[in-house]
């Protein structure tokens, strides 16, 4: 799990770094533009690093199931080999969609349309300043959504499905809320940053109105990525007690 939980920190720790730095200049800045370069390359790593996170969550999915569904042999099926490969097929995964969708994408004529009205370049803010209508890039985004997004989220709603066969099977409560807190963070995150990007990428470009495609890409492009290491985090025991011991230490100076 902690194998699998430092890749996420990782991913959307360059997630972060790749938008925040370059939206925090054009918020507080004079002028709010960017480079030709700086547009293409945030655009690539921020598409690489969404369609990583989304094998990434599946393939976690997959290890909440051998630990809830086949404890006595975790450590067999969960062995550090299949770990690394199924990391290192997410983050060439997530390099595949993107190096397909960023040549396409940028392919597209804009006649003489400079302006992104984003916060961040993106492909459906890149698609709406092409001045010609694609039928293929609409095909293949849509096939690359199934891939990234509908298949994950299938193959995760049917491992949380068996582990909750296997929960309801439980008498003991503390092994029911031992589960429940196993599975809880990681089916939080996977509400939050699937729920937002289903709606984004698997809807027709030019139904999402433009004020809700910028709320919803600073969503799951800054707000999910920075609630993540939290919710882990405040969903780990030894963090609870002390975070506790930290609290109950400033009632009694406060008090004192």
């Amino acid at each position: 799990m902690y194998f699998f939980l430092s890749n996420l920190s990782f991913l959307d720790l360059c997630y972060a770094t790749s938008i925040i730095p370059q939206m925090l200049v054009n918020l507080w800045g004079p002028t709010k533009s960017i480079t030709y370069g700086g547009c293409v390359l945030q655009f690539f790593f921020a598409l690489d690093l969404g369609s990583t996170e989304c094998l990434l969550l599946a393939v976690m999915a997959y290890d909440r199931y051998a630990a809830v569904c086949q404890p006595l042999r975790y450590r067999v099926i969960m062995h550090p080999q299949l770990c690394q490969k199924m990391v290192l097929t997410t983050w060439l995964g997530g390099l595949g969609s993107a190096l397909t969708v960023c040549s396409l994408t940028l392919k597209l004529p804009r006649c003489g349309h400079q302006e992104v009205d984003n916060f961040l370049c993106e492909m459906p803010a890149l698609i709406k300043m092409a001045c010609v209508y694609s039928k293929v890039i609409e095909i293949i985004v849509f096939a690359l959504g199934v891939i990234f997004l509908l298949a994950p989220i299938s193959l995760i709603l049917i491992s949380y499905g068996i582990i909750t066969q296997a929960v309801m099977r439980i008498k003991s409560k503390a092994r029911w809320h031992k589960v429940l807190n196993t599975c809880g963070s990681h089916l939080t995150v996977v509400t939050l940053f699937y729920g937002t990007v289903i709606y984004m990428y698997m809807k027709p470009q030019n139904s999402t109105s433009q004020d809700k495609g910028k709320f919803l890409s600073l969503f799951y492009t800054i707000i999910t990525p920075t609630l993540n290491p939290l919710i882990y985090t405040l969903r780990n025991k030894d963090v609870k007690i002390a975070v506790k011991r930290i609290l109950c230490v400033e009632k009694r100076s406060a008090k004192s």
